[in-house]
Formats: structure tokens, sequence, C-alpha cells
């Protein structure tokens, strides 16, 4: 009856008197908003809608006022909404939109600096909504306040282009936020902060510690130690080179065992500027540089090598050859840049290492028709002193040379056929020398064989006392005391003076009988050869082409004391001694 005669009012006081529950308090607010919505009454149908907040859905309260364009009246039932807590992120950009259409900044700043107890919202949908609507500087408060650091700078950069309150903000943030943010936005702050944002990636990659902006918060723990990975933030100077030259010179005093990379990206710098500087002092001093980074062994040798040979820069390109061994290649490059007296001293300098240099040299000298015959006489009088080349060899090679007349190589040839003939001679004279001794001992052998033996030794070869009988006597004119012999020797048919010469001898004469049999092997090595004449020549000097005769006793004819085997080692150890 009430409803029916629109005393809504008297309604709701009989309903509270009889303590109706709340879903009915509801309905009857929502029947009298919806009836002041008719009459007109706008602004008192929204209060009646807030009363039914948590019972009535929002939507039905919101499409009325949208339809209407009631904003202040839809603005007023949003901020019920917000303070109760049931508000969606809907909700959240409706009622900021309803601010910026209102233009109301000081509700606007009131909703957004409210407490943190207070906030009852999605803090980035709001953001999202306060940008789009240009309130960047409300969007970038509530983005600081509630630590949204990505919608901060990306506010900061982007819209409000404040780069220097964008690298200080990230400067206080924690490593791994800073980190990121650095290689995330470090090109654009390097770009208008040059100074600034070296400064910070200096502090990240050595030991970063975020920036305190009041006395009163707590220092941060010292117990970790925070450094960023140099090398990462390379990409970030791409057009900023006296920035970049800045900080890796920076990262490689502070932190000297710094990535390899920052190692090779400074040494381009270096080299860069070395290249294109006209004044020949600071060219030294860049030189200098340059070079103090490949000793420091800190640069990968691949790319130095490149970067050195990228610049034409000479004593870095040798310094890498010789520190890699590369001596043939120092050689090449000499030679390339016709140095040549650098390739004279090269080989000289490494030629110890590989003996080929030398070879290398001399063919090099040889191709060229200009007037080398100096250099040619070094490379020969090496040659010549270590016996390098076959002198035929060495006359092939100088014979492509127009230029190199006999002159060039008639010393070499003289030197070289006065050492050969002073050789034959002096085998001659050893041949001689043999035959003599051969002689000498045939003689002696038969001597022995025919004549007795006279033994007049008056002193003990062991102990140097005086000979008493009993003694020991050898045709090979040792004497001993029977009891000296006796003690020291180690077979009664073995002088003991001579048995470890005897040894050697026998040894090698084993060693020589071992090696006749290596057929195989002698074949292999003579098809594997170069030089098969040499091979031929060493295999007839072991004797393997020898017939071996032994001389043996006949049974029943060895002669008392074994003669004939005393006579064969005697002739041996001759033999030995005059070799």
């Amino acid at each position: 009856m009430l409803f029916k005669k629109n005393l809504f009012v008297m309604a709701i006081n009989l309903a509270k008197s009889q303590h109706l529950d709340s879903d009915g308090l509801s309905e009857i607010f929502r029947q009298y908003g919806d009836h002041l919505y008719l009459k007109g009454d706008h602004d008192g149908a929204i209060q009646q809608y807030i009363r039914t907040i948590g019972k009535l859905e929002p939507s039905y309260v919101i499409r009325k006022f949208l339809d209407a364009q009631r904003i202040h009246n839809l603005t007023a039932y949003l901020q019920a909404l917000h303070r109760q807590s049931l508000a969606n992120a809907d909700h959240t950009t409706l009622l900021l939109n309803c601010y910026t259409k209102l233009k109301d900044s000081s509700k606007l700043e009131e909703f957004i600096k409210s407490s943190d107890s207070e906030v009852h919202f999605d803090v980035e949908i709001a953001i999202k909504v306060l940008r789009q609507a240009g309130y960047h500087s409300h969007a970038v408060f509530l983005a600081e306040k509630h630590t949204q650091h990505e919608w901060y700078l990306k506010i900061q950069l982007e819209d409000l282009k404040n780069y220097q309150e964008a690298l200080r903000y990230i400067g206080r943030l924690p490593f791994d936020q800073a980190e990121s943010n650095m290689k995330r936005y470090g090109k654009t702050l390097m770009h208008h902060v040059p100074d600034g944002t070296t400064s910070l990636l200096k502090d990240l990659c050595t030991d970063y510690q975020p920036k305190r902006e009041t006395a009163d918060r707590d220092p941060p723990p010292r117990g970790q130690e925070n450094k960023a990975n140099s090398e990462e933030f390379i990409p970030i100077f791409a057009n900023n080179r006296r920035e970049l030259k800045a900080f890796l010179e920076h990262m490689i005093e502070v932190e000297p065992f710094s990535p390899a990379g920052v190692y090779d990206t400074l040494l381009e710098l270096r080299l860069h500027d070395w290249a294109y500087e006209p004044e020949a002092e600071k060219k030294k001093v860049l030189q200098g540089a340059a070079l103090s980074l490949l000793h420091s062994d800190n640069t990968v040798f691949d790319k130095a090598l490149v970067l050195c040979q990228m610049h034409n820069f000479k004593e870095g390109v040798l310094y890498l050859y010789e520190k890699g061994k590369l001596y043939q290649q120092i050689m090449h490059y000499h030679m390339q840049n016709e140095e040549y007296s650098k390739v004279v001293e090269a080989c000289k300098r490494y030629g110890d290492q590989e003996v080929c240099l030398w070879e290398q040299a001399l063919g090099y000298f040889a191709r060229k028709e200009e007037d080398c015959k100096a250099y040619i006489s070094q490379v020969l009088q090496h040659i010549d002193q270590n016996n390098l080349m076959p002198p035929l060899l060495v006359v092939q090679t100088l014979a492509h040379n127009s230029t190199a007349t006999l002159s060039v190589i008639k010393d070499y040839l003289v030197n070289k056929l006065q050492r050969e003939s002073q050789q034959i001679e002096d085998d001659e004279r050893k041949i001689r020398q043999y035959r003599e001794e051969t002689a000498h001992l045939r003689a002696e052998i038969q001597d022995l064989r025919t004549s007795a033996k006279i033994f007049q030794k008056t002193k003990c070869n062991m102990c140097s006392s005086p000979l008493e009988l009993p003694s020991v006597h050898f045709l090979c004119s040792h004497s001993f005391h029977q009891h000296c012999f006796e003690s020291y020797a180690e077979s009664e048919a073995e002088c003991p003076t001579c048995t470890p010469e005897n040894r050697k001898v026998m040894d090698m004469l084993r060693v020589q009988d071992q090696k006749r049999d290596l057929h195989d092997h002698f074949t292999r090595q003579l098809r594997s050869s170069n030089d098969g004449f040499s091979v031929v020549a060493d295999y007839f000097g072991r004797g393997v082409f020898n017939k071996l005769t032994l001389v043996t006793d006949p049974p029943g004819s060895r002669a008392p004391g074994g003669l004939e085997a005393d006579l064969q080692r005697d002739l041996l150890i001759h033999t030995k001694r005059n070799s």
C-alpha cells in the first residue's frame, strides 16, 4: 500500500521498526531510487542506490546514469563502491574516466593519494587510465608510490621525456631491477644523458649499492657483492664511442679479470683511434696503449689478430704471430711488405725453431728480380754453416733469378767444395790408418800363433803390488795375483780389466747381428724415403749386406788355455780402442 502511494520513506521506517533483513531493505531502497530517477531527482536517486551497494548489481545503476549522462552522480556511486572495496577493474577505469571528464583534479588527487590502507582499486589499471587521459604527473605519482617501476620509467621516458629523473629512479632500485631496466632503457638514456648513464653503469658493473634519498632509511646489507656483466652493456654505447671507451677503461682498471669481450672492444677502439690519429706523438701513445692490451693476455687471440690486421697494426700482428709461434706467418708478413732486412732478421731469430725459414728466405730472394745479392749471401752463409740444403738444390733455387750470377754463390760453392775435399782427405787418412792398424794386428795375431808369449809384468794390475807367485797372466799383457784375480774376476776365462770394454764390443756385434734380419723394415724404409741411397748406405754400414763368418775351432784342435778365443777378443779390443 505504501509503495502504491509512493510513501517510500514511511515504508523504510516501518521496515526498520519491524527488523526487516538487509535484502528486504535493499529492495525498498532500489524501488525508492527508481521512483526518484523517474521523477528526475537524480541526486536523490543516487543516494538510495548507494544504500543498495552489496546487494544490488552495480551495473544496474551504472547503466542508468551512463545513459542519462549524469557523470557527477555516477562518480558519487563509484566512489561509494570503491570505499566499500566492492569495485573491480572496470569500475576503477570508469571512475577515473569520470574524474578526467569532469576535470576534477582535486577529487582525482584525493582518490590516488589516499593511504595504502584506503586503496580499494587496481593500481595498474588506474595508471593506464591516467596515462591515456594525459594525467602523466598523477600516473607517475601512483606508479612511484606503489613501486610500479616499469610503469614509472615508461611514463617518464616516453611521455614526460624526463630522462634525468628516470636515471635517478633506476639508481635507487635494487640490483636485479636496476640491471634489467638499464638493459631495457639503456640506449635511450645513453642518447640523452650519456655521462650520468655511464656513471650508473660503472657502479652497476663493480659493486652496486642503491642510492638512498633520506638518512632515516636503513642502509642495504653489505654481505653480497652485486656485479653485473659489463660485456652485456656494450651494445648500449652503440653511438657513444667516447663514453664506451671511458666505461671499458674503468672496468679493466677496477676489474682486471673482466670478460674477454671488454678487452676486445677496448682494443678495437684504441686501434681505431690509432689508425685515424694524425699527430705522431699521440699516435705513439695510442700504439703503446693497444700493445699493453695485447700483452695483458686477456684478449681472444683470433679476434685480436683480425682487429690488428683490419687496422694494419704491424706491431700487434707481429706480436701475436710470435705469441702463437706462427714463425712462417712472420716471414710471409715481411715478405709481403718487401722488408728484406726483416726477413733475414726473422730467420736469425726463429730459424732454430723452424729450419725451413732459411730455405723459404732463399727461395723468396731467388724470385726477386731486384738486386738482393747481399741478402742472398747472408742466407747462403747460414745455410752453409748449418748444412741445411744440398748444393745442387741451392743452385737450382737460385737459377730462377736472372740477377743472381755465379759470383753470388761462388764463395758458397768454393767453401762447400773445400770442406768436401777436406772431408775426403780425412776419410782417406783414416782408411790408411785403419789399414796400417789392421796389418799390425794381423802381424801380432800371427806372432801369437807362432811364437811364445813372454810375460814380463812385475806388478799386479789389480792392487799394483809387486807380482808374486802364484800369479795369473793374460795374452792382453795384464797380470794379477791369483788371490786378486779370484776376488775380482767374474769369469776365469776373461781378464777383469778388459771385461767391460769386451762386453761393449760384443753388445755392438749382437745388435748389428739382430739388425741384419730386418729385411721388411729395410724394404719399407727404402720405399718411403726420399733419399734411397742414404738408407742403403746406412744399412750397408750396419753390415746388413755382409756375409757373416764365425771363426770357430774345429773339435779337438783348441789350444790349451783357449788361445784362439783370446786372440779374437784381443783383436776386438784393439779394434775398439783404435776406432
